[in-house]
Parts: structure tokens; sequence; C-alpha cells
């Protein structure tokens, strides 16, 4: 039995390695290493699906007919010539020049690196998905650095755990290299077990998913998991349609589908920024929308979204953040019967008084469903604290994945996760600095996703407040239960949790005669071995004719 973390954990240590003996930064050699696993991906796919297609090949003169590109088209699966598949790679003679090779146009291919982007050309003219997102850079790498990656890749035990594993290594490296290039931008990834629980919670089950700031994928990764693991088929079930306006982070992300073997519609660079342009027209269309969007945006507004129909009904979000032109762009994609939709934003915009009317208005058109407070130090690249919303355009009751769920109108659910913060990693950034950073636990993601679906049940024996931990609270003051409830409104439309979670005061549980007993014995305990200190300390100086008494 492999043992999958070590595979990761050892190949990592080698490419890495092999980047230290370098003189490459962690930037420079992200995207061509992560190129060299989605083309072992696809190899080890190739030779999977080949291997299928040859079962039932036509035999003349003994021998099975050759399979072709169509024979692949037709199961869903990418085809690859000679010149890009893995053994041809790894398998060329150290001196490519003696070789004699040459690329489709006929030129002469004169190192290793000119091979291997030849090979990513003739992968792009078999996907129209991955037409101009593969790395084209190795001629940066010598021929020998570049031989000895693709030696690291081409372990045996890739072929025998299979093609989702190698997603599992892509999804590995993809977050190594987060750490590593914190210090730079990193914004491009968001901590996985985030993502996980955005997704356990949401639930998708088949429809439009929309993240409009989706960086390297992982909302699509993950809810391509999550409905395959629930006996569906994640391609068929699911469409995924993404926008990024950093080009590089969309190659990484059309990369990371590939390799997780999932399809999506994926636009990025100017025509892609999510404010501007809208590459999908996906209004009221989507069932689910999920994001990391960029925080407190700043310089973000354009006079020409003054009048912007995705305002309506609110005003116009103020210039100097974005957090919530975010919100009700996000809105304006859901489906206005069921569309649901979690994302991240920092805390500040749970009060800060600038976006105050339109927070109040999202309040009192009732599109708020939960606000959970996540622990500190979660992210690479800031320490910045962050909360997931989900907003919800139908709360009323019914059926929801198989589960009968109460009507939430009028209500919102508040979650504080803080507290949260034992498990911890440490990860190395610039210059050998190390940081702390919380990661969430399968079991905690699970107990959140349990918590905010016993909230939704029409069995309400299932649910009940929990100081310090989760409260449930009414809107509006007319809508309270009994005359002491607080409301959102009471609180002047505030949507930060520790308005409304109660706090115990622990102060109230010590039994302060008894822990006044306890001190005084310590004390004691103190004073009397200073006295002994301090007597043996004249006894020496008396010993040396110097007494200090």
């Amino acid at each position: 039995m492999i043992n999958i973390r070590k595979l990761e954990a050892d190949l990592w240590e080698s490419a890495d390695l092999l980047r230290a003996g370098s003189k490459l930064t962690s930037n420079q050699y992200c995207m061509p290493v992560l190129g060299l696993i989605f083309l072992r991906y696809a190899y080890s796919r190739f030779k999977l699906v080949e291997a299928e297609i040859l079962k039932n090949r036509p035999v003349r003169n003994g021998r099975a007919m050759p399979v072709e590109a169509s024979d692949f088209a037709s199961k869903s699966a990418l085809f690859l010539p000679k010149e890009a598949q893995y053994e041809y790679l790894v398998n060329l003679p150290a001196d490519i020049t003696s070789a004699g090779l040459t690329n489709q146009s006929g030129h002469t291919l004169n190192s290793l690196g000119e091979v291997v982007n030849n090979a990513m050309e003739l992968v792009e003219a078999q996907s129209e998905q991955l037409t101009g997102v593969l790395p084209k850079d190795y001629t940066m790498f010598s021929d020998e650095l570049l031989a000895e990656l693709l030696r690291i890749f081409n372990n045996s035990a890739l072929d025998e755990v299979g093609g989702d594993v190698i997603g599992r290594i892509y999804e590995y490296f993809l977050n190594k290299f987060a750490k590593n290039i914190a210090q730079d931008d990193g914004v491009f990834f968001t901590p996985k077990s985030l993502v996980k629980m955005i997704v356990n919670v949401l639930e998708p089950s088949g429809g439009v998913l929309l993240d409009p700031a989706c960086g390297s994928g992982g909302m699509f990764v993950q809810t391509g998991d999550f409905v395959n693991a629930a006996g569906m088929e994640a391609n068929s079930a699911m469409t995924f349609y993404g926008q990024e306006k950093v080009e590089y982070n969309a190659q990484l992300c059309l990369m990371n589908m590939a390799v997780h073997g999932l399809n999506g519609i994926i636009k990025s660079g100017d025509e892609a920024n999510t404010f501007y342009h809208d590459a999908h027209n996906l209004d009221g269309c989507c069932d689910y929308v999920m994001a990391n969007p960029p925080f407190n945006l700043k310089g973000w507004y354009d006079e020409n979204l003054k009048n912007d129909s995705r305002w309506v009904d609110y005003q116009t979000p103020p210039e100097s953040n974005a957090n919530y032109a975010w919100i009700l762009h996000m809105i304006s994609k859901l489906d206005v019967n069921h569309g649901i939709a979690g994302f991240l934003l920092a805390n500040g915009a749970l009060n800060d008084p600038d976006e105050y009317a339109i927070r109040k208005r999202l309040l009192e058109n009732d599109k708020v469903e939960a606000i959970i407070v996540l622990p500190r130090d979660m992210f690479y690249t800031t320490d910045i604290s962050v909360t997931l919303w989900i907003v919800n355009m139908n709360k009323k009751a019914g059926t929801v994945n198989g589960r009968q769920v109460r009507d939430r109108r009028g209500e919102v659910l508040f979650v504080d996760l803080r507290r949260w913060d034992e498990n911890i990693e440490e990860i190395v950034i610039d210059k050998g600095k190390k940081k702390k950073k919380t990661v969430l636990t399968p079991a905690q993601i699970q107990k959140v996703k349990e918590l905010y679906n016993a909230w939704q049940s029409a069995d309400t024996s299932l649910y009940a407040n929990v100081p310090e931990y989760c409260q449930s609270v009414k809107i509006l003051k007319k809508d309270r239960v009994n005359p002491d409830d607080i409301t959102i409104e009471d609180k002047d439309f505030s949507l930060a949790p520790s308005k409304y979670i109660k706090f115990i005061d622990h102060d109230l549980d010590i039994d302060y005669a008894t822990e006044m007993t306890r001190i005084q014995a310590e004390m004691r305990e103190v004073l009397q071995a200073e006295k002994a200190s301090q007597s043996m300390l004249e006894e020496a100086f008396r010993g040396i004719g110097y007494g200090i008494d």
C-alpha cells in the first residue's frame, strides 16, 4: 500500500532541492513545475484510456489498429501525440542536438527545454480549454535540471495510485508554492481547509457554479470532489464558470481543473475584470456562487458604474472599498428562486459605517442567512481576520438535498470560530522566517456543516444556541419572540457576531475563598524559600569575613 502523504512530501522535497540548487525563485519555478505535473497526469490518463480502447480494437495482419485522437474524444479524454508523451520525454538522449528533433513547423530543437515547450504546444492543440494555458518557458532551465525534474515525476508509484492522486499531488505542490511565494503576491490561493468548509456548507448537488475571482480554481476542484463523492459525475452535474483578472492565476486554474478531470469556462485578463466586464452573462442564472475576492479592494470604481444595474434597490458601493460591490455583484448572479452563495470577506465588512445603508438593505431584503467568523491566521499572505458569509435567495421551508428545512425568513445564524486555533501548521516564508497558520480539521469542517444543517432543520430540537459559539437572531424588532430578545435592528444592523453571541464571564465560576486560600499557601511557600535563600547568602558572606547582616 503506497503512502500518499509520503509520496507527496518526497516529490516536493526532491523538486525543491533542485530549485534551491538553481538560481530560480519559487515564483519562476512554480508554473513550469506544475506544468510537468500536469503533463505527467495527462500521460497517466492517456495510458489508461489507450488500454481501454485497445481491448476492443479491430485487428489487421495480427496487429491492433493504432489509436487515434477521435477515439479519445469519444471518451472525453486527452489524446497525446508521441512527442508529448511523458515516457518519450524522459527517455530522450542527454545530447538533444544529436537527436535531430524538429517541432511542428520543422524547426530544429536544440535543447530539452525546446522539446518540452513543443510538447506543451502539441497538448494545447488537442484541447480548446488548454489553448494558450500551458507553460512554455522551459528553456530557462538547463538541460540537466529539466531532465532531473522529468525523472522525479516519472515515479512509477504515480501509475499505481492513478490520476486522482496526481491531482492531489498538483494541489499539494500548489499549496507549497503558495507558501513560498507568500512574500511576493500569493493571492491566487485560498487555503484548502477554508475552501472545503465553503463547499461542505453549501452542499452543491448540480447546476451552475460561478467563482468571480477564481484564482487557482480551488472552489471548482473541491466542488468536483464533493459531487463525485456523492455518487454523481461532476462534469455532468455541474457547469463551472470562472473569472480571473490575472492571467497567470487563470492558467493555474485551468491546469488544476484539467488535472482533476474537470471542464470549465474560465475567462481572464482585462476582459474578465469582474466589475467592468460580465464575461459570462449569468445574471440570475447561478445555483451557486463561491468566492474569496480580494479583501478591502481600493481603486475599483469607475464613473460608468454609478448607475449599474447590480446596485438597483441598494446604492452605489463606496469608492474606498469594494467589499459590498463584490456582495451585490454575486447576488446579481444568483437564481432568484434558490441561488446560494458562500464567500469570504474581511471582518471590517460586518460593521463598516461607510457601507451601513447597503448592509441595512441586505438585511431588510433578507438575503443574509449565516455569518461565520473564522479563526485568525488562516491565510499565507495576510493576518487579517476573515468571515464566511452565506447568502441565500430562498430561506423558506422546503426540501434541500433531501433534508426538510424550516422557514428561516427574518433570521440569521451567527457562528464564532475564533477559539478554534489549536490545529497549527508552521510555514517558512521570506528569508527563513516562520509563520504559524491555523488549519481547520475535517472534524471541525463537519461540525460547522452539522450546525448549519441543524439550524436549518424542520426538526427544531436539533439546534440550540450555545454561548461563545452560535446564536440565531431575528433581523427586525417586530419579529422578536420574547421582549428581551436582541435583534439585528437593535444593534443598528451590525453583523458582528460578538454583539449577539452570549459571552460567559468565567470569573463568576471562581470560588474566591478556595482560590485565595490556594494563593495564600503558594505565597507562604515562596516567602519561606526567599527567607531560606537570604539566610544562606548571609552565612556565606560571614564565612569569608565580610558579614552583610
